[in-house]
């Protein structure tokens, strides 16, 4: 089955993928598509897999790892308060991390709430030229600490 994931993996491996923060050892890193929380970005493991169940037990602990550095660096290249993790695969049936930096300044009904909450149909999407300091922010700080490859 091609998922999405699947997809934009192969973008990724054929550097036609204009999201792709980075090369990690467990995958890719992404900018999301839409930035209703600026620097909201995924993990896409590669080579894609149903599940995190599907991974073997180092390949689970890279993953996880470096799902939690990329939160690390969106501290540190934004304004994020904290960092919110999700893996869910109910709608893309392959594995993949979301990784939401959250603000205080987000309007209180939506920043005490999952961020499913937020209209995805019309948040901003993401811009090359807008996101383009941000995504290098991030590569820089994944390269920094030695998880970009």
């Amino acid at each position: 089955m091609t998922t999405l994931i699947h997809e934009r993996v192969e973008m990724c491996r054929k550097g036609t993928n204009p999201k792709a923060i980075c090369r990690v050892s467990s995958g890719w890193v992404v900018i999301g598509d839409v930035q209703f929380v600026r620097g909201y970005s995924l993990i896409l493991p590669d080579p894609v897999v149903p599940d995190l169940n599907s991974l073997s037990i180092p390949d689970r602990e890279s993953f996880l790892r470096e799902v939690s550095i990329v939160g690390d660096a969106l501290l540190h290249t934004t304004e994020a308060y904290r960092i919110n993790y999700e893996i869910l695969g109910n709608t893309e049936a392959a594995l993949h991390a979301h990784i939401f930096p959250r603000y205080e300044t987000e309007p209180e009904e939506l920043r005490k709430h999952p961020v499913w909450f937020y209209d995805w149909q019309n948040a901003v999407k993401f811009d090359e030229i807008t996101d383009g300091q941000l995504v290098a922010n991030i590569r820089n700080y994944l390269q920094k600490e030695g998880v970009a490859i």
